[in-house]
């Protein structure tokens, strides 16, 4: 087996003592929220009275922090982030005394200041790309074609920069994230390679140590919207379509609707839209988000998995059956480090089930022997 990496830096240095007195780390990556890291030292009094890490300048809050993690020679950036909270302990013992150190990536900037602001005849993505660059930070963002004309209608920012990017993320489908010093604002990325299998009960492939899932026949549902138009006084009607994003799996949630039954239907009301193209882009993104009926969660041991599982990223999983095997979307990591090694604790979605036949389940041609 491999052996773990753990490299944690503090305002761009090492502190070489506190690996010795580190009693647990975990840095936990969300699709939905931001990184968040917690550090945990033994606190130890000295001679002289004064306790270890208590006075120390680095480990003062708002300090930057950087971890990197991984198996001997693949080692990637977890998180780069801010100290923002500090909790000392003091237990009955000297030897039940601990310091907890907590952060965020770099996203809680983001989340400081309430604004009121109107964004007159911009799109969405332009809103991201000024708002990240405001924050310092290199803008990754895809085009969202609408722009909204101040004649029919002005965005209005009454949120944190964060919480309205978000807003603006959810009604095209998007993801809005910061990853070390660069903001994205994009759709998932579905296509991309799958990151190293993950393999259930399939004997000395076996690196999963727990994995269960469930599916959801009430998450996908169409969804519809109608407006006045506001210049013509027409009304407009707009609905999602299936087949928006790419199908992980052979069988979508429709597919398995009996005779005489019909897919569910939300219809959107209380909601201003500039027009057509923008109520298509709500339902569409609202859709593709219901679209993920398919979820799960599990564990593996890194050293045995030889590999640093990321969110927002593809992942293929075996040994399920033909019917849940498949690519999975990641939607969270829980990166571990204890005495007891380096856990990572995941969740994935699937907008389908049954394999479509693209997917690479062993290192030779696959098939049914290397999925079930």
């Amino acid at each position: 087996m491999k052996h773990e990496n753990l490299k944690i830096e503090f305002s761009g240095s090492e502190i070489p003592e506190l690996y010795n007195d580190l009693t647990s780390l975990e840095v936990e990556l969300d699709e939905e929220l931001a990184g968040m890291f917690r550090i945990n030292v033994a606190l130890l009094l000295q001679a002289d009275g004064t306790w270890t890490y208590l006075d120390d300048d680095r480990l003062a809050i708002w300090k930057q922090v950087v971890i990197t993690a991984g198996l001997e020679d693949n080692s990637e950036q977890l998180i780069s982030g801010y100290i923002t909270h500090i909790r000392p302990a003091f237990g009955s013992g000297l030897d039940d005394c601990s310091l907890d150190i907590w952060g965020m990536d770099a996203s809680v900037l983001l989340g400081r200041e309430d604004k009121l602001k109107d964004w007159p005849s911009h799109k969405d993505s332009d809103i991201a790309s000024e708002i990240f660059s405001t924050h310092g930070l290199t803008p990754k963002v895809e085009d969202t074609e609408v722009v909204h004309d101040e004649k029919v209608s002005t965005i209005i920012q009454r949120e944190t920069d964060i919480q309205f990017l978000k807003r603006l993320a959810l009604r095209n489908g998007f993801e809005c994230f910061v990853d070390g010093s660069t903001g994205y604002f994009q759709p998932p990325k579905l296509d991309g390679d799958p990151q190293k299998l993950l393999a259930v009960q399939f004997g000395d492939d076996t690196n999963v140590n727990r994995f269960q899932l469930e599916v959801n026949a009430l998450a996908t549902a169409n969804v519809t919207m109608s407006q006045v138009d506001h210049d013509t006084k027409e009304v407009l009607d707009a609905a999602s379509s299936p087949g928006d994003q790419k199908a992980l799996g052979a069988s979508a949630a429709d597919s398995f609707l009996g005779a005489g039954m019909s897919s569910g239907v939300v219809a959107i009301g209380k909601t201003v839209t500039t027009g057509s193209a923008e109520m298509t882009a709500l339902c569409q993104g609202l859709y593709n988000e219901g679209e993920w009926f398919i979820t799960g969660e599990g564990e593996v041991a890194a050293n045995q998995y030889g590999n640093v599982l990321k969110p927002r990223a593809p992942v293929t999983i075996k040994g399920i059956g033909e019917t849940y095997s498949g690519v999975y979307y990641v939607t969270y990591v829980n990166h571990v480090f204890t005495a007891d090694g380096y856990i990572q604790h995941f969740r994935v979605k699937r907008n389908g089930l049954k394999p479509t036949g693209s997917e690479k389940f062993s290192g030779g041609s696959g098939g049914l022997l290397g999925l079930l």
